[in-house]
């Protein structure tokens, strides 16, 4: 039977008190204050993501994790979870068991920093007079069903390694496209390049960090060059657009109470080539917009065009813009999403040849739901998400979207515009109280189901051991027939490969596909030689799909059955 999170961090705690560290090695933790801040801040940039401190989350909770574990365990532990792994350490092997993935390495901090975080961590006990809400245990029961597709896949690009330590993961890879009316590929690599593919090589064709001064990509996971969309005109006007991360310190177009910190901002960026032709871009770039956010996680990690389109039909040239919570919720900001009236967690749609936008940098499409002061901000096509992650679309113009869920399940949503997509006081199809805790679901009641909510057309649970959607596209290639009519999908860190059946009809039952190379199936896993896949998918002009890893920089196409 399947363990839900909250049972996973008793297990987790108990262990570590039954491994009796309490008090097995003699390093103070300060209760500096100064210490204590600074290690709040660096908390936030490095480990929110993850952790939380009263309940669980992709890690375990940290409230009172220091007294019950030793400081010089959790400094090797920060420092480098997998040489932890590879020496036999048995409280890393269990929490390795527990949540299904190894933590990144953090062994560019100093010893200064590491204490700070640690004073931070020790300051936040364990609420014992919170409020406990019993959620619902194991909310999708049926296990994925394991199909007997299995897909060829060979490499055809190494992109250049940009990690500093030669440590996964070794380029930070999360999207590739192609260039309208070439089949040109293109890929980013999240530390600040974007990469043309040229053969089995990948060449910088923009680096982001020569244009941008206050560009930041670290941490890892949200932070970065995040996106990039090429206009379906480009060859004729040069225009790519971009989101990427920078420290907070400019005035937002999109921001809040001054009561709540500011992490990051994301930036959407307009860029004009002077030859659009050219192998290396070179010109000019304006700024569309930028926003707060109150962590590094759940940003702006998806920007495209419907490329179905074609020139005179109508909302071709629009930008859509996925736009994630921030991580607001985990801090119990909850007015900042499920509205709206606001841009975070929502999905954006905007012309960026208008100009009667707010700031006068972009236009507020006609056709969108809430033009003209209509019940929300004018740039909100559809809201309700955590962190839509990806957004495609199939041959009908319809668009989905891959969103990235808390503790228990990773969904695909139709895009329906005007619509509440049920974030964040819905996960799935269950209702969450987000004063409360959003890592509790609850089921629904008469009164709940009366709440207009766009519900996903299909979702996994993380019962079985998956952590993260990676969003796919419908098939629309030649290469492999059986695939067509089939919406490809996967898990980020498992490297799980899922397929539906598309059209769906109702609620879309999710089913497992296998690879294989040269002819011997095997997982993502193995393939790419890492503990965590770091998948991604990409698909060129033809229709046909492509596989990326960050953990070893590589990108592999899906060629044929096995």
């Amino acid at each position: 039977m399947s363990i839900n999170v909250h049972l996973l961090i008793v297990l987790l705690v108990s262990f570590f008190v039954s491994c009796g560290n309490v008090g097995d090695d003699e390093v103070h933790i300060t209760t500096d204050t100064a210490a204590i801040n600074r290690g709040k801040a660096l908390f936030r940039l490095h480990c929110a993501n993850c952790h939380k401190f009263q309940t669980g989350g992709i890690g375990p909770a940290l409230g009172g994790i220091t007294d019950s574990v030793s400081v010089m365990w959790m400094k090797s532990f920060i420092r480098n979870p997998q040489a932890m792994l590879d020496k036999g350490d048995e409280r890393s092997k269990k929490m390795v068991t527990l949540f299904k993935s190894v933590m990144p390495s953090f062994d560019q901090l100093s010893e200064i920093e590491l204490n700070d975080i640690i004073a931070y961590i020790h300051s936040r006990k364990k609420d014992s007079a919170r409020h406990e809400v019993n959620g619902v245990a194991d909310p999708i029961t049926a296990s994925i069903e394991l199909s007997d597709v299995v897909i060829q896949i060979e490499q055809v690009a190494q992109v250049p390694a940009s990690s500093s330590n030669g440590k996964p993961p070794l380029a930070r890879i999360t999207k590739l496209d192609y260039l309208p009316g070439t089949n040109q590929l293109f890929v980013v690599d999240m530390r600040g390049k974007l990469f043309r593919l040229n053969g089995k090589n990948a060449d910088e064709y923009l680096d982001i960090s020569r244009y941008v001064k206050s560009f930041v990509y670290e941490p890892g996971l949200g932070a970065g060059f995040c996106s990039f969309a090429f206009h379906p005109s480009f060859l004729k006007n040069g225009l790519l657009y971009t989101a990427h991360t920078e420290k907070p310190g400019k005035v937002a177009d999109f921001n809040y109470n001054d009561s709540i910190p500011v992490t990051y901002q994301y930036v959407l960026t307009e860029w004009k080539a002077s030859d659009p032709y050219a192998k290396v871009f070179n010109g000019a770039s304006r700024e569309l917009f930028r926003i707060d956010m109150v962590t590094v996680q759940h940003g702006i990690q998806e920007i495209a065009f419907d490329p179905f389109l074609k020139p005179g039909e109508r909302g071709y040239g629009l930008l859509y813009v996925c736009i994630g919570d921030g991580g607001a919720m985990d801090d119990k900001h909850t007015s900042l999403a499920g509205s709206p009236h606001m841009p975070w967690g929502t999905v954006f749609r905007i012309d960026p040849a208008g100009n009667d936008s707010k700031n006068g940098k972009y236009g507020i499409p006609p056709g969108n739901p809430f033009a003209k002061n209509s019940g929300g901000l004018g740039e909100v096509y559809a809201y309700g998400f955590r962190n839509p992650h990806r957004i495609s679309w199939s041959a009908a113009n319809e668009g989905w979207v891959a969103n990235i869920g808390e503790a228990h399940i990773e969904s695909v949503y139709e895009l329906k515009k005007g619509m509440h997509h049920g974030w964040p006081i819905r996960e799935g199809t269950f209702r969450i109280d987000p004063e409360i805790d959003v890592t509790k679901l609850l089921p629904m009641n008469a009164a709940d189901s009366a709440v207009p909510i766009n519900y996903p057309v299909a979702s996994y649970g993380h019962e079985w051991g998956y952590a993260g959607i990676s969003g796919g596209f419908v098939y629309m290639g030649k290469d492999i027939p059986s695939l067509q009519g089939k919406y490809i999908f996967g898990d980020i860190p498992s490297g799980k490969l899922f397929y539906f059946d598309f059209p769906p009809n109702g609620a879309a039952r999710v089913k497992e596909w296998r690879i294989a190379v040269n002819d011997t199936i095997s997982t993502l896993k193995s393939v790419v030689g890492s503990n965590r896949a770091d998948l991604h998918f990409g698909r060129d002009e033809s229709g046909e799909l492509y596989i990326l890893s960050k953990a070893n920089g590589k990108i592999y196409k899906l060629v044929k059955l096995k």
